[in-house]
């Protein structure tokens, strides 16, 4: 019996994750179409919304999201592969797949990274830390569906399961899961960009198993305190789980 032909809509073959998709794929400015096209496709590429292998959603779909012409679209599409981040295929299941593959950590990676951020680090972790810590306070006042519970628990068990290769990705998703479900398309893709800001300096810093362990203690605290309807110790758990990962790159930073 031959083997059943791929499901276009499941996730590997062109799905995006919904939560974290929504946080990205967003209206762009008009008088910068084109650039924060880019920067949107970029984004979803590097913070893992559409990950290696998987499909960017189709033209007809994600030119509305974006609130662009799909010739704009396809411009910005075209300008990302030319630097290698997808690639264009043929065919009943063809589309634009994601070729990008995060870099393995390098010190020379975290130099290059903070040289680029320039004076603005301690910036970028408040900035952090600000909307990170009000999006679960915020949803933490909020009254969530059993749908919504099942799947900030499910995007905790995905994090806790997940290999070195995965994590980073996968701490993403659950983050901006939470900025997502408060309601608000401001503060989620204010957590999107915060998390870019932050993305390439993360990325360069080695997984290790004892900051993973630590980290999902962290993360536990904030699901529970979520679903407690507890705010104040959503943002205290959230706060905690921030500040060690600042020392962490501090730490690597010398």
């Amino acid at each position: 019996m031959p083997a059943p032909e791929p499901d276009p809509r499941a996730p590997d073959a062109g799905g995006v994750p919904d939560l974290a998709a929504a946080a990205v794929f967003r209206p762009v400015r008009a008088g910068n179409a084109f650039e924060e096209t880019v920067e949107r496709l970029l984004q979803a590429i590097k913070l893992g919304v559409v990950d290696r292998g998987e499909r960017l959603p189709p033209e007809r779909e994600l030119a509305p999201l974006l609130g662009v012409s799909r010739v704009t679209l396809r411009e910005a599409i075209r300008a990302v592969q030319q630097e290698g981040y997808v690639e264009s295929r043929r065919g009943r299941f063809g589309g634009t797949f994601v070729t990008y593959e995060r870099p393995k950590p390098r010190q020379s990676d975290l130099r290059r990274a903070l040289a680029q951020m320039g004076d603005g680090l301690n910036d970028t972790l408040t900035f952090r830390m600000a909307v990170e810590t009000g999006a679960a306070q915020i949803l933490a006042t909020t009254r969530l569906s059993p749908e919504q519970r099942a799947g900030l628990r499910g995007r905790l068990a995905e994090l806790n399961a997940a290999g070195p290769d995965e994590y980073r990705r996968l701490d993403t998703l659950f983050h901006l899961a939470i900025a997502e479900m408060t309601g608000s398309a401001l503060l989620s893709a204010a957590c999107a960009d915060a998390r870019m800001r932050v993305t390439d300096l993360l990325n360069a810093i080695p997984v290790l198993g004892r900051n993973i362990e630590h980290a999902a203690v962290q993360h536990a605290a904030i699901v529970e305190a979520i679903l407690a309807g507890d705010p104040e110790a959503a943002r205290r758990a959230v706060a905690e789980h921030l500040e060690g990962t600042a020392a962490l790159l501090r730490g690597f930073l010398g």
